[in-house]
């Protein structure tokens, strides 16, 4: 299974991205699909999960009501749609996949990891 994340970049405050993760090598029907993020100097946090079943969704305190994450089946595509972004949302952010059937909020829950994606949000 590989992902690979996309669409990160540099935005202004209250600007507004949508990051993709391509999935391959198995449906995404049948994954848990997250978003971590990592800011220069800190550890790792999560930020939105999806349960195998696109129907029920958490996210971090710090993102809820900005951040949607959501998914194309038929593009075998998850993605986090961000809004009203901050200086402190500015991280290199990862998606997840896992082969469990919930939705979780720690990341030795998920099995697959991509590469990150840059996202910068200036003040």
């Amino acid at each position: 299974v590989q992902l690979q994340a996309s669409g990160g970049g540099l935005v202004q405050t209250g600007d507004s991205l949508r990051l993709s993760c391509v999935i391959s090598g198995r449906t995404i029907s049948v994954l848990s699909t997250g978003w971590f993020r990592q800011a220069p100097g800190k550890e790792r946090e999560f930020v939105a999960g999806l349960a195998w079943n696109g129907g029920i969704t958490t996210y971090a305190d710090s993102v809820k009501g900005r951040f949607a994450i959501s998914r194309d089946n038929a593009k075998n595509t998850v993605y986090l749609e961000m809004n009203t972004l901050k200086p402190e949302d500015t991280a290199v952010y990862s998606c997840a996949a896992g082969d469990r059937a919930g939705v979780y909020d720690r990341a030795g829950a998920y099995d697959y990891w991509g590469q990150g994606t840059q996202v910068t949000v200036s003040s």
